[in-house]
């Protein structure tokens, strides 16, 4: 009999029972044998594919016990049951089997493993769920502490499992109490104050009851005598002082209250030193029990100034509010002492919280001390002239101090990358195929398209033959056409699956075209959703893959672009047309050539487009005389659309329409119709691709991308990167452009929201940004509910630090009117901050003039931001 081929069979069978009774049965010999060869086994199998790597995941738990059993050192067995492709099994049934085989291991040796492995955890990411799911061995590691009594060591990793699971249990018991039993608990009670990652699991269950939650178990405990109360207070105080987020920091805020610990258990110098620092609910906590300190006089009158000035000088208006009402409320004598604590609230920009803190100090002024009185005064420096004065009644007299002139940056646009140069080998060409397809990057797709026609019109045999190991590896053999038609979503669209099926042509034209005759006698594929873009591009890839899979060639694409921007230079492409001579050029790659021109063509190439011999030369030169392509009629207007209920319904959306000009047919005028339509909206994920296909018409792009971004602003999709490329391009921008800007300055993710504000600040940069159109559509959308307001006025202030002040100001001048509320009307929420902005950039643009509504609003009575800014801007377009 031979061991190994006996382990490595019933492995193979797949039954767990037979291959334990087997692992029983080998003597220590035997088991070396085994514990020999098992892992170059493993290492050879997981390189001979994917079925293989997929077999060898099914088989992980068998592997994971032959390992287990037969290898010698304890180090040796950790390592291999944290091999990557043996952790995808299920961790509790998996822990039971692998303790069974441990058994007769001496207690020294699992408790060394024990360790090791708890070492070895890493912390799971994600929802809660999948965490508890990634748990890995943290189920074999906790039944190897609990058996041996081991001292498991410090790992953040084993404490969150350990949380993870057990409010897993707690949810699978339909909350019965866990806990008690909990052979761990005594391990893990004063480590749950110190680990990272705990959080989701210890609230994982209060949509229940709070009783159902660790929380709750433990205070129970405590009521119960079973764990210590003050461990748990202190262990609550100790993470408060460590730091951390909120939302780390949430259950144990709960754990706190829920204790309810009396006035005396409160660590009231602790809770005033975690003011300055600690996350929103810690501040909060840490102010509740304070003034329940404060009530009962224990709370001092230098810990109280201690405390209000920690308020004061954080960042959030809600606790500078809170430190003004708490010294507010405080005695005269003790508010007195605490009175230089208003002084950074004098610098808010909030109107309403700056005055009731001038009118707090000037009521406690003849309670101040005086180095507190100088501090006020010199903090009342930079108040407005009204509150200025007040304080100086109270204070003394106080000196206006003029604010220095700020100097607006130079608008200045960032460049698109360089293109790379274009692929001179098959050894290049084959690395660049090998090289991940994804992120799709348009530049890096059109050259290795180019490379391939070019190379293989040289040598197609010497394509083939450099392209083997691509094909080897990134395609079925023996080659399945049907698993890519019903198996692979994507591949007659997807351009990286077109892209590779170009190259397949090329090694295996057979292939491809059984490939291409099924996708196209596929009955069951639904029709293309893509907008006409998309299809033009695919077209174009299509037609390359044609021409090899009829084992045909060309000498090179006409419309390889020759700028990051996606256009071709006028002289190139005629010297790439005079290169075919007579050869008729592929007709998509013709095309996209000719809406690649750039705008400005010298004349001179004119009279050399004229001696082109082909059908396609006359073509060129006929558009080369009329300047290039003429534009298509683009208009804009707000549409009201029934949506599904997926969808956010907006009152009414900004949409473009395109018409082509009188003359234009075929794709072209395919390429350059659009109109809007109810029901489900045009959606594509390949938008980045658009604009390098219409380099100069960005209106009609733009008109295009109106039609998808918006049904992914609330997505992590992106693809505001398509704004960004839009900005760098060429020919006439206006509505359409400005209404695509404004969907990307709504988006939910900031980095996102950033890539429009590139292309603010782009198109300002080169003097082609329509601000008087991207006020009325800021306007507009929002008005309509199509964007939120608040996203759009923090694009809007950063575009004007960065220079853009007299953009945004005649922006907003068109924008204004729309927004402003009418008489008896209830003001648009985050109003007042967007006129914040208004004023900052007529300021700088030195701005004068009416704003319809500003007047009356400027008038009404009030201390909010949007009477105060109101007021402000009135004054500065008037002076």
């Amino acid at each position: 009999m031979n061991p190994v081929q006996e382990v490595l069979d019933r492995i193979e069978a797949g039954s767990v029972a037979s291959l334990v009774s087997f692992l029983d049965g080998l003597g220590d010999d035997d088991k070396r044998a085994v514990a020999q060869h098992l892992p170059a086994h493993l290492s050879e199998r997981g390189r001979a594919g994917f079925e293989a790597e997929r077999r060898v995941r099914e088989l992980a738990p068998l592997y994971r016990l032959a390992g287990a059993a037969c290898l010698s050192g304890a180090e040796q067995v950790a390592t291999w049951l944290n091999r990557r492709e043996l952790r995808w099994v299920e961790p509790e049934v998996d822990a039971a089997r692998v303790m069974s085989v441990l058994g007769n291991r001496p207690e020294k040796w699992r408790r060394d493993l024990a360790v090791r492995l708890v070492r070895r955890l890493r912390p799971t990411t994600g929802s809660t769920w999948r965490r508890v799911q990634a748990l890995a061995n943290w189920d074999l590691a906790a039944a190897l502490v609990i058996e041996t009594d081991a001292e498991p060591p410090e790992n953040d990793a084993f404490v969150s499992g350990w949380v993870l699971r057990t409010a897993e249990r707690q949810r699978m018991n339909g909350g019965v109490p866990v806990l008690a039993e909990d052979r761990l608990l005594d391990h893990m009670l004063p480590r749950l104050f110190r680990a990272e990652g705990v959080a989701d699991g210890l609230g994982w269950n209060r949509g229940w009851a709070d009783s159902h939650t660790i929380i709750g178990e433990l205070v129970a405990l405590a009521g119960a005598g079973r764990v210590p109360r003050q461990a748990l207070l202190d262990g609550c105080a100790s993470r408060f002082l460590a730091g951390g987020d909120a939302a780390e920091a949430g259950p144990f805020v709960a754990l706190w209250r829920e204790l309810k610990p009396e006035v005396a258990e409160i660590p009231v110098v602790d809770f005033v030193r975690l003011l300055p620092s600690a996350s929103s609910p810690v501040v909060q906590l840490a102010l509740d029990e304070l003034h329940r300190a404060e009530s009962a006089g224990v709370l001092d009158d230098e810990l109280f100034a201690e405390a209000v000035q920690a308020l004061a000088y954080r960042p959030e208006k809600k606790n500078m509010a809170a430190a003004v009402k708490w010294i507010g409320e405080a005695p005269l004598s003790k508010g007195g002492v605490a009175v230089a604590a208003l002084a950074p609230v004098f610098d808010v920009d909030t109107p309403s919280l700056r005055e009731r803190a001038v009118r707090v100090a000037v009521r406690l002024a003849p309670h101040t001390a005086e180095p507190d009185r100088e501090a006020i005064r010199a903090a009342a420096t930079r108040l407005p002239a009204d509150l200025r004065e007040r304080v100086a009644a109270a204070f003394g007299a106080v000196d206006e101090v003029q604010p220095e002139p700020v100097a607006a940056p130079a608008l200045t646009a960032t460049p698109l990358p360089a293109l790379a140069p274009p692929i001179g080998s098959v050894a290049e060409l084959a690395a660049e195929l090998d090289k991940p397809l994804w992120p799709v990057d348009p530049a890096r797709f059109e050259r290795i398209l180019a490379a391939l026609v070019e190379l293989t019109h040289q040598d197609r045999d010497a394509v083939a033959a450099g392209l083997q190991s691509w094909w080897r590896t990134n395609w079925q053999h023996p080659f399945e056409a049907r698993t890519y038609v019903y198996g692979v979503a994507g591949f007659d669209e997807d351009i990286g699956c077109l892209l590779s099926r170009c190259a397949l042509a090329i090694v295996s034209p057979a292939d491809g075209r059984e490939l291409t005759a099924m996708l196209n006698d596929d009955s069951s594929r639904w029709p293309s959703s893509e907008p006409a873009p998309q299809r033009f591009v695919q077209r174009r890839f299509r037609e390359v893959m044609s021409l090899f899979e009829r084992g045909e060639t060309i000498p090179l694409l006409l419309a390889t672009p020759t700028s990051p921007t996606g256009h071709v230079d006028a002289a190139t492409l005629l010297a790439r047309m005079e290169w075919l001579d007579d050869t008729e050029p592929l007709e998509s790659d013709f095309l996209q050539a000719l809406l690649r021109l750039p705008r400005q063509i010298d004349p001179e190439l004119v009279v050399r487009a004229e001696r082109l011999p082909s059908e396609a030369g006359r073509r060129l030169a006929a558009c080369l005389r009329d300047g290039g392509l003429p534009d298509p009629v683009v208009t804009w207007e707000l549409e009201a659309f029934d949506r599904p209920e997926s969808y956010h319904e907006s009152l009414r959306e900004a949409h473009a329409r395109l018409a082509p000009p009188e003359g234009v047919s075929g794709r072209l005028a395919e390429l350059w119709t659009l109109a809007p339509k109810t029901g489900y909206p045009a959606f594509s994920r390949n938008m980045g691709w658009w604009p390098p296909i219409m380099p100069s018409h960005r209106e009609v792009v733009a008109a295009h991308v109106l039609e998808c971004l918006p049904w992914v602003m609330d997505s992590t999709d992106g693809q505001v990167e398509v704004v960004a490329a839009l900005a760098h391009g060429d020919g006439p921008v206006g509505i359409a452009t400005a209404s695509t800007i404004v969907i990307g300055m709504g988006h939910q993710l900031p980095a996102q929201r950033a890539l429009a504000a590139d292309a603010i600040i782009t198109l300002a940069a080169y003097g082609e940004l329509p601000a008087a159109d991207l006020g009325r559509a800021v306007g507009h959308m929002v008005r309509n509910e199509q964007v939120k307001l608040n996203r759009i006025t923090g694009i809007l202030d950063e575009v004007t630090a960065a220079g853009a002040h007299a953009e945004v100001w005649t922006a907003l001048a068109q924008a204004l009117p729309l927004l402003l509320p009418g008489p008896g009307e209830k003001a648009r929420a985050g109003l007042g901050e967007l006129l914040k902005v208004a004023v900052r950039a007529a300021v700088c643009a030195g701005a004068r003039g009416d704003i319809p509504g500003l007047a009356e609003l400027a008038t009404r009575k009030g201390s909010s931001l949007l009477i105060h800014e109101a007021r402000r801007l009135h004054e500065v377009i008037s002076a």
